[in-house]
């Protein structure tokens, strides 16, 4: 990535998204620092990269989700390549169902 995300201000943001404490907390902040169209924009970033996991086919990914093929490519390449974020997510959400 050309551009450092490690700045200050990123620290600052995810310090705050740390200090909350339930989902309808998530849903206040969230609502206020995003628009509706980026909060949908990363839920079905999140959604594809699920059923990216599940083996699921463009296809199939981009009807249910409305992404277009370039995003579900995009969530690939972080799945094959990027920093395994998805997968360390995926992992605790499976591990708090048990």
């Amino acid at each position: 990535m050309s551009k450092k995300i490690r700045t200050e201000s990123v620290d600052y943001l995810f310090n705050a998204i740390l200090s909350l404490k339930d989902k309808e907390e998530c849903y206040t902040f969230f609502e206020d620092i995003c628009t509706i169209n980026e909060l949908l924009s990363l839920s079905q970033r999140f959604e594809v990269a699920k059923m990216l996991r599940e083996k699921r086919t463009y296809l199939e990914i981009a009807e249910k989700t409305g992404a277009s093929t370039a995003t579900i490519s995009r969530v690939n390449r972080s799945l094959n390549y990027g920093n395994d974020g998805y997968d360390m997510v995926f992992n605790r959400i499976e591990e708090a169902k048990e």
